[in-house]
């Protein structure tokens, strides 16, 4: 597309929907959503809970392409992770744990058609055919299968029709908007219907293919040999695979037998990092106590107490002053430099070529140097006992395995190289019974989870690097979970109005750990782990980077609430809810591990379970003949032991501190007449971590915010919809607001990311009986640099890496439903 026609064609989209004046309701945007989250079939508005749900067709005109993408328009809830945005998880009012070990379960469970995603990295998936996504925020530990504190976020995906044969295919091409010109090809559909008056078929799929959006100006400003053949590779691209088939089976009205296949496979470049110089602050104990951007004539490796240069700490074992420090030429660009950095760069003198913009210089950047491979199968058999009770029954059983990729410094030195890897696999039993009286509801069931993880996690020194000899310096863990609860929630209208509910889950958890911490030395292509033997460091006073342990707990989680129905319009509740989540155990990389065993011994590798309790009040209120909806809500959250990723050096690990949180959510939707939509939600809160130790063992601590909790967020969204060409034109315009928030717990200056606006726009056509639909959409339109996940790693090589939401994408997309 033309320059001088592309923006004029982006002003004039954009001016026409932020400035459309307040008409009325869109087309299937806005509409009360039906939820199941109180596991019955209920009004959004009548469930006394913080929640947001949206359709698929909501999802679809809001341009949801991935599971966290939902988090953009649900204030309170924000994303976290690792690995550049490919693994992303949920934060839900503050609530996250971004350790990026795949043994880790998150604090904000995402569930797949009542099927629980055990491995916290496998919760960024590629969404298709999904009937509505439901988003309950606080601890949900009495119906939910697998209790999480922070919130669960639960999909549900379209169901085969015993009534009649439909489906839909739905074909979109795009561009992301730099220098790299790569475009993206989505392709989406499902069929199914009737076999026979008693069984049902559907079967969905999805295609997605976009090239690398971050330019990759490799070998520019290069130190030491490439990593491997193709390294240089563009970055930020995704090529995934997904197929869904499911059977529904009624052989009468009181039995009702689903079941699903789910495969998805997707191949990605390594994660798409840019670095940033950064330069760390020692005290006059040696410990690091903040990192800041680096200035332009700054030389310093980093800034001792008395403001001399400490040296680096590159081979991550706590202590500055060591390797580049003590070897002769500290390959520098031109090999050969002093102690010190080149001004304003970072250990090596590269300096991001654009500022932060969509190029780079990355040497250890690869095309399919990655892949997340997932499958699963559900069964879901739901039958009618009598007037009163129901029984389901839902077995779920998931498959996972992924390796993939991000370069530690971001830039073009053959450093060091993370890698992420895991096998592993997922089975849940969930046997319910549901029933009710004339004044009462109630819910008892039973729950198993078994998880099996085996994790490959470490660093990679690629031939011919700087860091020395070609190896791995791996991490190798095997966690295995079994999981029992007997839990039951019980609903008695005192009177007309007013319903008290009580809840409560018995939960019995069984841990096995092993792990081991060393080096390979067999892994000489830059894209295979873990070749040969292994190497186990020898260390003093009788410690060993291996450990074996196990943990037997017994938890509950409990819920007791108030509801009042004022009116028909109006639903009032408070009360209390007491959440848990299970301890666990940490597999550090190498350098952390022995910083650990220093500082704690093997004490260091177990951490509590963390106990949170919320407090929490809201109402629901319906107004304008139901076309209007405002929803709100206050809480305070007393956190025990909260389960913290204290990241530090070139790795980290989880430690239990305490934390408070106190906040609140407003939420209008308004249709107030035929056309038009809006929706303004805000929140804001207060978190606290309190006393995080600056240094694995450290006495010196801190009050901090949690990671990846921004204090304020807002998103409003405007439709407007009107008969043309035999058919309903609609425009529309979101736009998310994120206040600043910091990527590491210790709160250092360098480690925040700014407040950001994202704006998306569209415009779209349906003929009359909606069977062809047309929409070009713009997405990031003023093509901002919106901060996802980071890592400081000021100490190793002088820089943080810092990814970004995707640029400005600008694409077309056409759609055939029958």
């Amino acid at each position: 597309m033309h320059s001088h026609f592309k923006w004029v064609l982006l002003f004039a989209i954009s001016i026409t929907s932020l400035g459309m004046p307040v008409l009325a309701s869109a087309q299937n945007v806005l509409e009360e959503v039906t939820v199941t989250a109180q596991k019955r079939e209920q009004s959004m508005q009548d469930v006394g809970i913080a929640i947001n749900a949206f359709t698929g067709d909501q999802m679809r005109a809001l341009g949801v392409e991935d599971s966290f993408d939902i988090a953009a328009f649900t204030p309170g809830v924000h994303i976290s992770g690792n690995i550049a945005g490919q693994n992303t998880q949920f934060t839900i009012r503050g609530v996250t744990q971004n350790d990026f070990n795949d043994i880790i379960e998150a604090p904000t469970a995402v569930y797949l058609d009542e099927g629980y995603i055990a491995i916290a990295q496998a919760q960024s998936f590629a969404l298709f055919d999904i009937k509505r996504v439901e988003i309950l925020k606080g601890p949900q530990g009495t119906l939910y299968g697998r209790n999480a504190t922070g919130g669960l976020v639960h999909y549900v995906s379209n169901k085969p029709s015993l009534d009649e044969a439909e489906g839909y295919l739905d074909v979109t091409y795009g561009i992301f908007d730099t220098s790299a010109n790569a475009d993206q090809k989505r392709v989406e559909g499902a069929f199914g219907g009737p076999l026979s008056d008693t069984l049902a078929a559907r079967v969905a799929f999805i295609y997605n293919q976009h090239d690398g959006y971050l330019d990759n100006l490799y070998p520019l400003d290069a130190v030491g040999a490439p990593p491997g053949p193709g390294a240089g590779a563009d970055m930020g691209d995704d090529d995934t695979i997904g197929f869904r088939g499911s059977l529904l089976f009624e052989p009468n009205d009181k039995l009702s037998v689903n079941m699903s296949v789910n495969i998805v496979n997707s191949d990605l470049s390594t994660g798409p990092y840019q670095s940033k110089p950064t330069i760390g602050v020692y005290n006059a104990d040696g410990e690091l106590t903040n990192s800041l951007d680096v200035g332009p004539d700054e030389t310093r490796r980093t800034i001792c107490a008395d403001g001399s240069d400490c040296g680096s700490d590159s081979d991550d074992n706590g202590v500055p002053d060591d390797f580049f420090n003590n070897v002769t030429g500290a390959f520098g660009p031109d090999g050969l430099i002093d102690v010190g950095r080149p001004a304003g760069a970072d250990f090596w003198g590269y300096i991001d070529p654009d500022g932060l913009g969509w190029k780079t210089s990355g040497d250890f950047a690869f095309d399919d140097s990655a892949f997340v491979d997932t499958w699963g199968v559900n069964l879901n058999i739901a039958y009618e006992l009598n007037d009163y009770m129901n029984l389901t029954l839902i077995s779920d059983y998931k498959s996972y395995e992924k390796l993939v990729f991000i370069d530690v410094d971001s830039g073009p030195a053959n450093y060091l190289a993370n890698y992420a890897g895991v096998d592993g696999n997922s089975f849940t039993q969930e046997i319910r019974l549901n029933g009710e009286t004339d004044r009462s509801r109630w819910v008892l069931g039973f729950f198993y989870l078994n998880i099996e993880s085996d994790s490959d996690n470490g660093l990679k020194i690629s031939k011919g690097g700087v860091a020395g000899p070609a190896m791995d310096v791996g991490t190798d863990a095997l966690l295995k979970t079994d999981s029992y609860s007997l839990f039951g929630q019980y609903e008695w209208d005192l009177t007309d109005q007013l319903t008290l509910i009580g809840g409560l889950r018995i939960i019995q958890e069984e841990k096995d750990f092993q792990l081991q911490s060393g080096l390979y030395f067999g892994s000489t292509d830059a894209r295979t782990i873990h070749q040969g033997p292994i190497f186990l460091p020898p260390l003093p006073f009788g410690l060993a980077t291996k450990y074996a342990g196990s943990s037997s707990d017994t938890l509950w989680a409990g819920k007791l609430q108030l509801d009042y129905t004022a009116s028909d319009h109006l639903l009032l509740y408070a009360g209390v809810n007491r959440g848990v989540k299970a301890g666990s155990f940490n597999a550090p990389l190498l350098g952390s591990y022995i910083s650990l065993l220093f500082a704690q011994g093997n004490d260091g590798i177990p951490y509590k379970e963390e106990i949170l309790w919320n407090y929490e009040g809201g109402f629901k209120y319906t107004m304008l003949d139901g076309r209007a909806r405002l929803n709100g809500s206050v809480f305070y959250y007393d956190y025990k032991d909260y389960q913290a990723f204290l990241f530090t050096g070139i790795g980290g690990v989880v430690i239990n501190a305490d934390a408070e949180n106190y906040g609140a959510e407003l939420e209008l939707q308004v249709s107030p007449f035929d056309g038009f939509d809006a929706l303004l939600g805000v929140s804001w809160y207060n978190a606290t971590v309190k006393d995080v130790p600056l240094l694995i063992g450290s006495s010196n601590t801190r009050n901090v915010n949690p990671t990846y909790a921004p204090e304020f967020q807002a998103t409003a969204m405007l439709r407007y919809a009107w008969p043309v060409f035999n058919g309903l034109m609609n425009i529309s315009g979101d736009v998310s607001y994120s206040d600043q928030f910091y990527y590491n717990l210790r709160n250092f200056d360098a480690d925040k990311f700014d407040s950001y606006v994202m704006v998306n726009v569209g415009l779209g056509w349906a003929n009359q009986d909606g069977r062809w639909e047309a929409r070009f959409k713009i997405n990031n339109l003023t093509d901002e640099k919106a901060g996802i996940q980071g890592f400081n790693i000021a100490t190793g090589c002088g820089c943080n890496e810092i990814s970004f939401r995707a640029p400005r994408w600008y694409g077309f997309s056409i759609r055939y439903s029958y």
